[in-house]
């Protein structure tokens, strides 16, 4: 049978087993929806029961949902092995869960700092674990959602973007490994995405200002089904990376001078405005607090 997705075109993913962390809302739905649209059956895992269980009946090919912390080693395992007795072995993993907050760092929660470095690197490292038996039998496909935060560093941002930039070193180093196994390894680099994390950042005068000194191209937000289609088309090509919007990746050509130009904008902005912390941001920090958790 030819792989052609629900629009006619064909597709490698057609009868695949697609994982996708954070799949509950943003660009982890979306991704789900676009992966499905092609064909693939897709395996939907987050701490939103409700809404997990919500995208995946929506879903046009076969799916299933699991509630679970990604950075619960046991119970990922005990998932991992469910997904392949229900769905089968995954040929695709896109590890999209994550968590952001923002203000000054002397003032951070520690427990809310943490968990965003568990979720977002830790999580990240225990989902590709948990796989990786999985896509090394398929010689499959693992897509890591770094971000632009990968490449520059932000003030007030600390734990997201200490976290982001772990995983995209984590994934230049699972790819070096994992090459030579045949399994494909990619980073995704993200700017502003349309979804409830960033609509609820926008509601806090450390992000809003954050974002008002950005350059123009930069403070643009682009829809999540846009962000999700490029994701999969890079996963289709198993891309060692995707950048959205395209013009990011001319910033990885001048990421040494970042650093310095972001200090002389703290220098001259950041000092005239006093900034609280945040809490963790959009429905999958109230989640994070439903769960138990900080």
């Amino acid at each position: 049978m030819p792989n052609r997705s629900a629009t006619g075109r064909r597709s490698v993913l057609r009868g695949r087993t697609a994982v996708v962390t954070g799949a509950a809302r943003g660009v982890g739905e979306a991704v789900a929806r676009e992966l499905a649209s092609l064909g693939a059956k897709v395996a939907l895992l987050g701490l939103e029961e409700r809404e997990l269980a919500r995208v995946s009946g929506a879903l046009p090919t076969v799916s299933d949902h699991w509630h679970v912390d990604v950075t619960d080693d046991a119970a990922m395992a005990r998932v991992a092995e469910e997904v392949r007795g229900r769905l089968g072995p995954a040929s695709v993993v896109v590890a999209n869960a994550g968590l952001a907050e923002g203000g000054p760092f002397v003032d951070s929660d520690p427990a809310s700092w943490r968990r965003v470095i568990e979720v977002n690197l830790v999580g990240s490292a225990v989902t590709a674990r948990t796989f990786l038996p999985q896509l090394l039998d398929t010689r499959g496909h693992y897509l890591q959602i770094a971000s632009l935060a990968s490449i520059g560093a932000a003030p007030l941002m600390s734990a997201y973007c200490a976290s982001k930039a772990g995983v995209e070193s984590f994934g230049h180093a699972l790819r070096a490994e994992l090459d030579p196994l045949g399994v494909g390894v990619g980073i995704a680099y993200l700017n502003w995405t349309d979804t409830d994390m960033i609509r609820d950042a926008a509601q806090h005068p450390v992000l809003r200002e954050l974002r008002a000194h950005m350059p123009p191209p930069a403070r643009r937000i682009y829809p999540a089904t846009l962000v999700a289609h490029r994701l999969v088309r890079a996963v289709e090509r198993r891309a060692p990376s995707v950048y959205v919007p395209g013009w990011l990746r001319g910033v990885q050509a001048v990421r040494a001078a970042l650093p310095g130009i972001v200090t002389r904008f703290s220098r001259h902005e950041l000092t005239r405005s006093e900034f609280s912390a945040t809490g963790l941001l959009g429905a999958g920090g109230r989640a994070e607090g439903a769960d138990g958790r900080r």
